[in-house]
């Protein structure tokens, strides 16, 4: 998958998800995914420290 297509699945799970919430679910649901992602980065740069 190249970055482009990468890119459009991204926005179509985020379309997918979003259906039916809340602005109150999607901020949480944003702040989680949020955190998930700054985790995984910390934890990829800690293992190429390694």
């Amino acid at each position: 998958m190249n970055s482009c297509e990468f890119v459009t699945f991204i926005t179509s799970v985020a379309c997918v998800i979003s259906q039916d919430k809340s602005p109150e679910e999607l901020a949480i649901l944003s702040t989680f995914f949020t955190q998930l992602g700054d985790t995984i980065a910390t934890i990829a740069a800690t293992k190429a420290c390694e």
